[in-house]
């Protein structure tokens, strides 16, 4: 979802949900401490020279469990960032703390919405120039029971 559709859909709701990528619901009394871009310029491992920049929202679970963040409250704080950051419409990030292997850690995740919840979506990495650094294509996978025995192995073709 970009910045814009975030906006939009918190001007229709009365509450704010997010959703982990298990179903897991994020408890309600998160906030949203930081609406920001993060910008990273790096070299992939062919060479290339990439930039790539998100919107960035860090959700974080408080032990207030007396306040919750309203929709109006984290348009104003968006709009705030756009006016003094100069924040663009782009893609959002989501920051989250997880676990990983029972240590604690912070996950990145996508963001989408299903009609009732923000969902956060699951990221991979991915090697962005795999034709120059030597991965190898994906072989095709075949059934040894679709191959025609007939064609390669009939009586007096000499191949066994």
């Amino acid at each position: 979802m970009t910045l814009s559709e975030v906006k939009l859909v918190l001007k229709q709701l009365d509450t704010i949900g997010f959703q982990l990528p298990n179903g897991q619901l994020v408890p309600k009394h998160f906030h949203v401490t930081e609406v920001g871009t993060i910008t990273k310029a790096f070299i992939d491992c062919g060479g290339t020279v990439r930039k790539e920049e998100v919107v960035n929202f860090q959700l974080w679970n408080a032990e207030d469990y007396d306040h919750r963040l309203h929709p109006e409250k984290l348009l104003h704080i968006i709009e705030l960032s756009e006016q003094i950051l100069t924040i663009k419409d782009l893609e959002i990030e989501v920051e989250y703390q997880g676990e990983v292997e029972n240590s604690p850690t912070i996950g990145k995740f996508g963001l989408d919405f299903d009609g009732k919840n923000f969902i956060l979506t699951s990221k991979e990495t991915n090697c962005l120039a795999q034709d120059q650094c030597g991965i190898p294509d994906n072989k095709q996978k075949v059934k040894l029971s679709d191959l025609n025995a007939e064609s390669c192995c009939a009586p007096n073709s000499n191949c066994c």
